[in-house]
């Protein structure tokens, strides 16, 4: 049970961390009078390290245990966004923001399959429950950030969830320290495994997807809370809190999606279930370049639903076409394409913004972005039986967010 509790504030952490800063910089661009693409660059080296260290941290999770890597990312990622609010210039600012992004990578490659390997014969149950944490993380971003900038600065909304974040560290290494956790990593058996040639198709046609679903998940987060403020027509009042609450009411409906999508994926061909969620995106992103108000805002929700709502499907495509033993390489792989493709996002948004003052482009380029995802997933191998894919996916990786 403790696994999963800290499992479950760690993903509602880092998402947390990678999404409030979309609503600090609305603050920043009256305090520092900086232009809001600059402010967002900022966080680009940031968004790089969550991608670009996954694969090691992974790694050294197997070494030290993944515990003791828990630990690391609780206490060095609240360290960097405390630091965060003290910054007095872009480069402090940029400096933090960097170090958030470096601990924030270990969660994913780590956290996840500490989660899976404790969680005994419910690991569904398990993996749903950490999923929706996370999506309420990126949910209450935008409300924890434009409350605490309401109410007191845009300082303390990164100060209070650092440190939020650091007492949760503490309290780990507390956990630790009495002895309570097994970083063993027990072997499990051998199943029935797909061709050599399937495998290697659905590799290639995944990592395409997962490309585009990556750009359009990390341009959508990116771009949300300024679009919102442009075109809410009155909906989010006049402070930064409105504009969280929105971003709030579009994630946790994502967060419920993940869910469910979680259990269509248990009993429907995963191919299928993948290809409806992409068939979705592609429509609603073109509908989102040019709405407003209310209609903008529910727009919004579907999309990213559809987003978050293939990740089950698409784990669990990944799982089952993949030798058990090679899991953890995979899966790695996984995150620093992900996460990697971060900065390409807000290199994007950024461009778009200072060209056009707009977003009607970006949501247009990630609707044909979407396009091409679809595409490229309609060559999945013909779907066996969801009780054969299911039975293959019965290891430890199964459903990782």
């Amino acid at each position: 049970m403790p696994v999963v509790v800290f499992s479950s504030l760690g993903h509602l952490y880092i998402h947390l961390c990678m999404a409030f800063y979309f609503v600090i910089i609305l603050a920043l661009e009256v305090d520092w009078r900086m232009p809001y693409y600059e402010l967002l660059e900022l966080w680009t080296l940031g968004a790089l390290m969550i991608g670009a260290a996954a694969l090691p941290a992974g790694m050294l999770g197997d070494r030290i245990g993944a515990s003791t890597m828990m630990v690391a990312f609780f206490l060095g990622m609240g360290a960097c966004s405390i630091l965060a609010g003290f910054a007095d210039s872009s480069f402090t600012l940029l400096l933090a923001l960097t170090g958030i992004g470096v601990f924030a990578s270990i969660y994913h490659p780590v956290g996840i399959p500490w989660l899976v390997r404790n969680a005994g014969a419910n690991k569904g149950k398990a993996l749903g429950f950490n999923g929706i944490f996370g999506s309420l993380g990126t949910a209450i971003a935008g409300v924890t950030a434009g409350a605490l900038i309401d109410l007191i600065s845009w300082r303390a909304a990164f100060i209070v969830p650092g440190l939020l974040c650091t007492g949760t560290g503490v309290a780990l290494l507390w956990y630790v320290g009495r002895g309570s956790f097994d970083d063993e990593i027990v072997p499990t058996k051998e199943v029935e495994q797909p061709s050599r040639e399937h495998r290697v198709r659905v590799f290639v046609v995944l990592l395409i997807t997962m490309f585009f679903a990556s750009l359009i998940y990390n341009s959508t987060q990116t771009a949300l809370p300024k679009t919102f403020e442009l075109r809410h027509d009155g909906l989010a009042g006049d402070g930064a809190f409105g504009i969280g609450m929105l971003i709030a009411t579009v994630y946790v409906a994502a967060g419920v999606m993940q869910f469910l999508g979680g259990h269509l994926a248990d009993r429907h061909p995963l191919k299928y279930v993948y290809l409806g969620a992409l068939v979705l995106q592609v429509p609603l992103l073109w509908l989102a370049a040019s709405q407003g108000g209310l209609p903008l805002v529910v727009v919004a929700m579907f999309m990213v639903m559809a987003n978050v709502g293939a990740l089950p499907a698409e784990n669990m495509l990944l799982a089952a076409y993949t030798p058990a033993r090679r899991h953890g390489l995979v899966f790695g792989l996984k995150f620093v394409l992900a996460f990697g493709v971060a900065p390409l996002a807000i290199q994007l948004v950024a461009f778009v913004v200072e060209r056009t003052g707009e977003f009607y482009w970006l949501f247009v380029s990630l609707s044909l972005c979407a396009l091409l995802a679809l595409s490229a997933a309609v060559w999945l191998p013909r779907p066996r039986t969801a009780k054969f894919e299911g039975r293959i996916s019965e290891t430890p990786t199964q459903g990782l967010q």
